[in-house]
């Protein structure tokens, strides 16, 4: 007897396979999505906002790329450390690349400046404000390990006043929520969090 008249006498067992497929192809999707942190973006375009799954790996004009608050607070953490990369790319930073892991020693992105400077940033999608204890552990590797000239902690929910004042002791830069928005929808990040171009 062949496959299709098993079928034909039994159609409990098309169901089977087809409920099969469909489970593997779900579950297949989600494994790659979280592997590989697949974020979705949003673009402006002739004024329209609309939304692209396109991974980041796709050649599109960084000058356009903008994120809503929920698309950044649904991605992964891999995706949302690559969203504050692609912005930086969009701002005209170089060198710009995500390097978060594990091992990564409290560094998420780098990029360089138009000055030469290197920027450091760590970016964390907690629900909650980020504590004082991330914000000593940034310290102590972001300048003294990275070299940087800008660390910078992005804080998804914002931050702790503990780790707000030791932030500030210690000359780290905080962007929290109400900064992450203005960044996500177009300012510059400078713009953001006036930090002014030692060449002008």
């Amino acid at each position: 007897m062949d496959l299709w008249g098993l079928i034909a006498d039994h159609p409990w067992w098309a169901g089977f396979i087809v409920v099969g497929a469909l489970a593997t192809l779900v579950l297949l999707a989600k494994l790659l999505s979280f592997l590989f942190g697949a974020g979705t973006y949003a673009y402006v375009e002739q004024g329209e906002d609309y939304a692209s799954a396109a991974p980041s790996s796709e050649a599109v004009d960084p000058a356009v790329l903008t994120f809503k608050m929920k698309q950044l607070s649904a991605t992964s953490a891999t995706g949302f450390e690559q969203a504050c990369a692609d912005l930086l790319a969009r701002d005209g930073f170089r060198s710009t690349r995500r390097v978060g892991g594990a091992g990564d020693l409290g560094v998420d992105v780098t990029a360089r400046d138009h000055d030469d400077r290197l920027l450091i940033l760590q970016c964390k999608q907690y629900q909650n404000p980020v504590g004082s204890g991330h914000v000593q552990k940034f310290n102590g590797t972001a300048r003294l390990h990275h070299g940087a000239d800008l660390p910078i902690m992005i804080g998804l929910n914002g931050f702790t006043q503990p780790a707000i004042d030791f932030a500030a002791h210690h000359n780290l830069i905080l962007m929290g929520r109400p900064e992450l928005k203005r960044w996500a929808h177009g300012q510059h990040l400078y713009d953001v969090l006036g930090i002014q171009s030692t060449t002008q």
